[in-house]
């Protein structure tokens, strides 16, 4: 069953017409004699300007912590087109640079550039070498609608297909996608006097490609809640995560959520970066109150108990809505008695005494519907069993939901993923979780390319995917550990690793975590061997934590490769457990690994008028 924005629908209706002003736009720019190939805006006169209706931008968002560079965009699927508008005020006087690169990097950027040479203004496809050193891209694929400027500042509608099929230019995909941008404070008399690293930028990452479920009319019976900071003062400095603890009514009835949205406090849009909503587990009564550092609040034991996903949302982000007969259930016998709230303040200014009260407000109804929604946590326990060496470009951990746990805990027409979270920290590059059905990948559950810990956002699946039972469940992470000195184990910590996706489901079932991790046993005959083949006389003991184990093995290339062929053929622990914390009925330990004898290929994008010699290979 396909999924869609209302928006999209609208998006596809006009994308003819707009193809057509597009090419009655190049028309009208196409006699610019320099520099070379770019756009000379200047040449766009208001009273040769093409009326273009309205059209819609669902997603926006402020780039500037000043508010001074306003981005929106919306996608042709059909069309494979992303339309972006960026408005700038009228401080940014001599141009303004917007880009995509991975994490947010100056170097090796795909950009658009609007720039002034002191008697005209341009419009072009950039990009920047591995010194931040822009060059004008021979291949134009930002593609000028129209420009508008009045006193206010200048406004600039454009559109790009999502594959170029040229190599300088970023493939937008699903998941995140990191955005830059820059103020130009002086003319350029020639695009390649400009290095990115010489001017002020910033970078912000969002979700471009969105797909989501049409708004649907609210009972009228319908309440809201807000889940919120308690009036706090933002701390200046760059980055802060805040932690507060929410009770919910004692006798609250079981309601069902049917959307959330963001309520952030009006002047704080642009230092208020994401917010997650928390659910502690039930029988939990006694959790701090306090409000404060997620560092200090979570040094609570009793916190680490409070990891399902109830709500979340990050800039850019719509509201969410449950599909129209699916709703979360919160209230109710044997339910949650607590919220935890976590924000990420975003502070680069490091702007002092601002106040803030923003939070997730959920709308609710005791007029339920027919399905209740469900979050399950998949991929890799959070423990010190895994570990990424030190060192390391690109490391592999792979989580296992198995086919014994599915088939165990799903009923039999099996479950339908609508939305799903993916979530490491700061080592984490990609995540991408599949579905395997008979020892073959099927489907692509959800995938993120540029994972960024600072941006992990709810996102809805471009289509539901049905898991049966006797299916098994696959989440692959990819590490960086390149600028660390020591192994990286898994767990809560911030500078330890997770790997996991949090997918919203329906109808609910016991099952909450479906996880794994490498088998205790095979991991000390690990350690064993290497201490003998490395001449380690240390200990390699229960009396010794794994953590401390890990970091006595003499990191190399033989090592490595040795814990990677472990993680990979060694027996499993499956996590296969319920929301109150047990194990369903039977035997997880030393259970195999799930065999995938058939890999799904990476997708294709057509190249039809472009550069073929830059296509990506046709699998």
């Amino acid at each position: 069953m396909r999924i869609f924005n209302q928006n999209l629908r609208l998006q596809d209706i006009v994308v003819m017409y707009f193809t057509g002003l597009a090419l009655l736009m190049v028309i009208m720019v196409a006699s610019y004699p320099a520099p070379s190939n770019a756009v000379n805006v200047s040449d766009l006169k208001p009273e040769a300007s093409i009326p273009l209706p309205p059209l819609p931008m669902p997603y926006q968002v402020s780039l500037d912590p000043r508010g001074e560079l306003q981005l929106a965009w919306n996608i042709s699927d059909a069309n494979q087109e992303v339309y972006i508008r960026l408005t700038a005020t009228a401080k940014l006087k001599y141009g303004v640079v917007l880009g995509m690169s991975d994490r947010g990097e100056l170097t090796n950027a795909d950009l658009v550039v609007l720039w002034d040479s002191g008697a005209k203004t341009y419009f072009g496809d950039a990009w920047s070498d591995a010194n931040g050193q822009v060059s004008l891209d021979r291949q134009q694929d930002y593609e000028l609608l129209e420009a508008k400027q009045n006193p206010d500042g200048i406004q600039l509608l454009f559109k790009r297909p999502f594959s170029t099929c040229d190599p300088r230019d970023y493939l937008i995909e699903e998941g995140t996608v990191d955005i830059i941008y820059g103020v130009l404070d002086q003319p350029l008399a020639s695009l390649e006097q400009l290095n990115l690293f010489s001017i002020h930028t910033g970078m912000l990452s969002i979700t471009m490609l969105q797909y989501g479920i049409p708004p649907t009319q609210m009972p009228p019976d319908t309440k809201f809640l807000d889940v919120a900071a308690p009036n706090v003062t933002i701390p200046s400095q760059e980055t802060t995560y805040w932690c507060f603890n929410q009770q919910l009514p004692a006798d609250m009835p079981k309601n069902h959520i049917l959307m959330f949205e963001s309520a952030i406090t009006p002047g704080n849009e642009d230092i208020v970066h994401h917010i997650e909503v928390f659910e502690c587990l039930p029988g939990i009564a006694d959790v701090p109150q306090n409000s404060g550092a997620c560092d200090d609040i979570m040094a609570a034991p009793k916190l680490n108990f409070c990891s399902p996903v109830l709500a979340t949302w990050a800039k850019g982000a719509e509201p969410f809505y449950f599909p129209p007969d699916v709703g979360m259930p919160i209230g109710g016998p044997g339910s949650s008695k607590i919220l935890r709230m976590e924000i990420h303040y975003h502070n680069p200014l490091l702007m002092s005494g601002r106040r803030d009260s923003s939070g997730i407000r959920l709308y609710y109804t005791p007029s339920l519907r027919r399905y209740d929604a469900g979050v399950m946590e998949l991929g890799l326990v959070y423990t010190p069993l895994m570990a990424i060496p030190p060192k390391q470009h690109n490391f592999y951990l792979r989580g296992y939901c198995t086919p014994k746990c599915t088939e165990a805990a799903l009923p039999k027409e099996g479950i339908l993923i609508f939305a799903s979270q993916l979530h490491a920290h700061l080592a984490g590059r990609a995540l991408r979780t599949v579905l395997v059905r008979g020892g073959k990948e099927v489907e692509v559950v959800k995938e993120d390319k540029h994972f960024s810990t600072y941006y992990h956002s709810l996102r809805y699946l471009k289509e539901r995917v049905n898991v049966l039972p006797g299916d098994a469940i696959v989440t692959k992470c990819t590490y960086n550990t390149e600028d660390r000195s020591k192994p990286t184990v898994g767990g809560n910590g911030f500078m330890d690793e997770m790997c996991v996706n949090f997918i919203y489901y329906y109808p609910r079932i016991e099952l909450e975590v479906c996880k794994s991790n490498v088998d205790p046993e095979s991991l000390q005959k690990y350690f064993s061997s290497m201490n003998r083949f490395q001449g380690n006389d240390q200990c390699a003991c229960s009396n010794v934590s794994v953590k401390e184990q890990y970091s006595q093995v003499h990191w190399d290339k033989f090592s490595v490769e040795e814990l990677n062929y472990l993680y990979k053929t060694a027996p499993i622990y499956e996590q296969c457990t319920k929301s109150n914390g047990e194990l369903l009925p039977g035997d997880w330990e030393k259970q195999p690994i799930p065999k995938v004898t058939t890999v799904l290929p990476q997708p294709h994008y057509p190249c039809e008028g472009r550069a073929a010699s830059n296509c990506p290979p046709t699998v």
